[in-house]
Parts: structure tokens; C-alpha cells; sequence
């Protein structure tokens, strides 16, 4: 079955909508502190259970999803009919909103990744023997900003689509010119 742009873009929308959904989950559940254990010389610090962790990776997870089935949307020969990158490129908004895309992708990977790590080590490396300790948990925000930047990019990424299908009907239209030039010549020499 070949694949259409509808598709295609509701996949990219549909894998961004879930990553932003998770991802405001995530922030949302995050707890704001531990409770502190003091022991012997060392704290320990219990966190209440919470699917902060799970539902930030499930937010990367869908967010690459998401960029990759954008990217690769960009460059699928739709009709068995391909198009060289360069075509796509010459367009400048293309070129643009590509660039754009990645960078929102980058910087949404990076919100959702760091503090999602970040609180499965608190989580994890729970014993401090530092007696001051008031049970730290990630920075809050920074989830909830991945949430939005992955919405961000995925929009991103159907734009950069658009873009790329009327790069696409501009090339086929300069090879149609070309072509029917090239026969006319042919044709009265």
C-alpha cells in the first residue's frame, strides 16, 4: 500500500499530540519533594510513587517517533515519483522550516530527557550522607517545556511537509517544461 501525505500527517500530529500529552502528565505528577529519613550520619529520602520517570521517556519516545516519521515524510517518493534533496532544498521557507524542526526536536529531546534523568537518579541515589539534605527532586518547568516544544516540532515538521510538497510540485513542473522544450526541438529539427 503506498503511503499518502494524509497519512503520513496524522501519524507526525498524532505522535506529537501523545509525547505532549505524556509530557504535561509528567510535570503534573512530578512530586515537589521527599520525605526526609534521618539515620545514622546519613538521610535518606523516600519519594512518593509516581510515574514521572515512565511517562518522561514515553514522551522522548513519541516525540522521535513523531520527527521520524516527519523527516522521513519529507523525502518519500508519494506516487512512485522521487525527488532529489536539492530540489527540496532550493525552496528557502523548506529550507527554513527544516531547520527550524530540527532545532525545536533537538531542544524538546533535551527539556523532556534531562530532567526525566535527572529524577530517575534522585530516585534511585536516594542516601545522602550530606545531613542538610531537603530531597531534591528535577528542576519543575522543564517538562512541561519539553511537552510544548515537541507539540512545537511536530506542527514544525507538517509545515516543513507542505513546504516540501510544493517544492515537489515545482520540480515536476520545471521537468515538464524542460521536457516539453526538449521535444519541441526535436520535433522541428
Amino acid at each position: 500500500m503506498a503511503m499518502s501525505v494524509k497519512i503520513i500527517s496524522l501519524t507526525v500530529a498524532t505522535l506529537g499530540v501523545i509525547s505532549f500529552i505524556f509530557g504535561v502528565v509528567a510535570e503534573n505528577k512530578k512530586p515537589a519533594s521527599g520525605t526526609l529519613i534521618p539515620g545514622k550520619g546519613i538521610v535518606v529520602c523516600q519519594y512518593p510513587a509516581d510515574p514521572t520517570v515512565a511517562l518522561g521517556y514515553l514522551s522522548v519516545a513519541f516525540l522521535l517517533a513523531s520527527s521520524i516519521a516527519g523527516y522521513f515524510s519529507l523525502f518519500y517518493p508519494y506516487q512512485q515519483k522521487s525527488v532529489p534533496r536539492d530540489a527540496l532544498f532550493r525552496s528557502t521557507s523548506f529550507s527554513i522550516f527544516f531547520n527550524i524542526a530540527l532545532f525545536t526536536t533537538g531542544l524538546a529531546i533535551t527539556l523532556l530527557v534531562w530532567p526525566t534523568v535527572i529524577e530517575q537518579i534522585h530516585l534511585t541515589r536516594n542516601v545522602y550522607h550530606n545531613l542538610e539534605t531537603a530531597c531534591p527532586t528535577a528542576k519543575t518547568g522543564l517538562l512541561g517545556g519539553g511537552a510544548f516544544l515537541s507539540l512545537d516540532s511536530s506542527l514544525f515538521w507538517l509545515v516543513a511537509l507542505m513546504l516540501a510538497g510544493n517544492a515537489r510540485e515545482d520540480y515536476f513542473d520545471e521537468i515538464e517544461e524542460n521536457g516539453d522544450s526538449v521535444e519541441a526541438l526535436k520535433n522541428n529539427a
